[in-house]
């Protein structure tokens, strides 16, 4: 991708759909020609402004107020003579970064994973009010999840390719809309799905067609149900958390995970355990992408006495009188909040030693069964390292009893970015098989038996394990402290392990599925048109009769439909051919990847 985005400030949807359905027939037809020529031009700063010079007489210049954000058509102006209804201010304002404006309903995950949440704190320690519909949806709000869902219908009719500035200002203004009539979940899947067009677009290296996949999937799913007027509050979302009153509070740390977001954000978040085995989180996350990430790592908490860092606060702990606390476990830090610095424990001792103290197949067996989304909390478990696979690990728990080797797992990075500590500490374990370390992580459920390490420490009771600084408090966080060779034991201290032949088969790789995942990716990558080449040779690939081989009856029903559907033309009453149908072409593409997705997710729960 180009060097210019992340150095111009993010805009509003609704800024860049008027700049762009204010452009002539002519001028839109030039739009995304002149966003690929304007994305390789070098960037003006001063103060806040930033200027970009497209042609002699033509410099677009662009004042966000003190949001960070371009929130208003007069922050955006050039000097040519058609503005502000120009070629060079509408393709300026498609290559900023798309701004934050809500929340959905699970923005904690979102934010933990690389994607900010609305983190404003309370001014007090009631919380702000939820900005929630009661069911069933209002009319305007069915209204709203129609528009969006027929953008969103035509976006996927058309596919990457010919998705380009105008038909994402087209589902940029639908997501206004959405955000208008409080349909804040449906209006922030929107907006994955514009960053992801994006990413798909420019060919960046972190974009993966499985994440715009599942954007799409849950924004087409989403307003599906608004505009059928289901009643469940959750396909509304909302705009903020509320942080209820918790009282007196005693937390510990755990690690610190860094946060790097698509969309110009970055920080960290730092996870904590309370006396009864809670998880809560204190979350330090504003723009400045992999850069904040790293100096937040050792910024000030913004909470209590602000005498204690991120680093400080993952070893150490608080007690906190009148805490507030959202109800994903994010901390707040009102006027009334206290908070006081604590000796903290390792992970040995005191509630910190619960969280390895199941069966890993237990631990996460619950955990799958209480959620169908990322599970929001972290687990642990005690690991030897047995090899390297790509650029991750493979794995097996041990019990107490070292004879006892469960099955092999797959850990990988929490992170790519060359900026953070992940694949620098991650070739390191690599390098010592037979070496034990206590785990804390995240599931991966888009993967088999996977598991993305936060940070390790030393396993108690054996000499086959890290030897970490004493004022590491016994773990590192695999994002910002490096391992060492003084880090490790002797080679002579590693017990030898068994090799990579019996490393089972990924049931998702090598099971027929594959073959659906491929025709629901090719309809997002290549639009309808790629999609109605199988009906158009008679399935000659024999996807539908694999899946039906390998008892994937359904599966094989919804490939079939698909296909055919998407080669499907009407005529009109002089015999012409009419306008496809996107949304009925869109619900039966919805329908196979719903139908995929439980199918991909169940398999991966059998790996567990």
């Amino acid at each position: 991708m180009s060097p210019m985005k992340p150095q111009l400030p993010p805009v509003a949807p609704e800024v860049v759909a008027d700049a762009v359905e204010g452009l002539t027939a002519r001028l839109r037809k030039k739009l995304d020609a002149a966003i690929e020529s304007y994305t390789a031009l070098p960037v003006g700063a001063e103060g806040v402004t930033r200027s970009v010079r497209c042609g002699e007489d033509a410099e677009v210049t662009l004042t966000p107020g003190p949001s960070g954000v371009l929130t208003d058509a007069e922050q955006a102006v050039c000097g040519c003579l058609l503005a502000p209804r120009c070629l060079h201010r509408a393709a300026i304002l498609s290559v900023c970064p798309v701004g934050e404006t809500v929340a959905d309903a699970d923005a904690d995950a979102d934010a933990e994973r690389g994607d900010p949440a609305a983190d404003e704190e309370p001014p007090t320690g009631e919380g702000p009010p939820i900005t929630e519909a009661l069911p069933p949806p209002t009319r305007s709000q069915v209204t709203a999840a129609t528009g969006l869902r027929a953008a969103a219908a035509a976006v996927l009719t058309a596919g990457v390719p010919a998705a380009g500035a105008v038909p994402q200002a087209e589902l940029l203004r639908a997501a206004h809309a959405a955000r208008l009539a409080g349909l804040h979940r449906a209006e922030a899947a929107a907006l994955r799905v514009v960053r992801g067009l994006r990413a798909a677009r420019a060919r960046e290296d972190g974009h993966r067609l499985a994440d715009l996949v599942a954007a799409l999937r849950e924004l087409l799913l989403t307003t599906h149900r608004l505009a059928a007027a289901d009643p469940d509050p959750a396909l509304v979302g909302t705009a903020r958390r509320a942080y209820r009153p918790g009282g007196a509070l005693k937390v510990l740390g755990v690690c610190r995970e860094p946060v790097i977001s698509a969309t110009g954000y970055g920080g960290v978040v730092t996870h904590l355990v309370g006396e009864d085995g809670h998880w809560f989180s204190v979350a330090d996350v504003k723009p400045g992408g992999p850069a904040r990430a790293r100096a937040a790592a050792t910024a000030t908490v913004a909470l209590g006495s602000g005498a204690l860092d991120h680093a400080g606060l993952a070893r150490g702990g608080l007690l906190i009188s009148g805490a507030t606390a959202s109800p994903e476990g994010r901390l707040g830090s009102g006027r009334g909040v206290r908070a006081t610095p604590l000796t903290g424990l390792p992970w040995s001792s005191g509630p910190l030693a619960a969280l390895f103290g199941r069966p890993l197949r237990e631990t996460v067996g619950d955990l799958l069964a209480e959620s169908q989304d990322t599970p929001p909390t972290l687990i642990g478990c005690d690991l030897v390292v047995v090899g390297a696979v790509g650029d991750g690990l493979l794995a097996r728990e041990r019990g107490p009893d070292s004879s006892q080797e469960g099955p092999l797992i797959r850990l990988l990075p929490a992170h790519s970015h060359p900026d953070l500590a992940h694949a620098a500490n991650f070739a390191q374990l690599a390098a010592r098989p037979g070496i034990r370390v206590r785990v804390i992580g995240r599931l991966d459920l888009d993967r088999a038996a996977t598991l993305r390490p936060l940070a390790v420490g030393p396993v108690p009771e054996t000499e086959a394990t890290l030897r970490l600084p004493e004022n590491w408090l016994g773990r590192a966080d695999l994002g910002y402290d490096r391992l060492r060779g003084a880090h490790f034991p002797p080679p002579d201290a590693l017990p030898p392990v068994a090799g990579l032949d019996g490393f089972p088969a990924d049931p998702l790789a090598d099971s027929p599925l594959w073959r659906m995942r491929r025709l629901v990716e090719l309809a997002v990558a290549g639009g309808r048109r790629a999609v109605a080449e199988p009906a158009r040779d008679g399935d000659g690939q024999g996807s539908a009769a694999a899946l039906r081989r390998g008892g994937f009856g359904t599966m094989a029903d919804l490939a079939t439909a698909l296909t055919a559907e998407a080669d499907r033309r009407t005529r009109d009453a002089f015999g012409r051919l009419s306008d496809a149908d996107s949304d009925h072409y869109a619900l039966v593409w919805l329908s196979a990847a719903v139908h995929l997705a439980g199918a991909e997710r169940a398999l991966v729960r059998a790996t567990w």
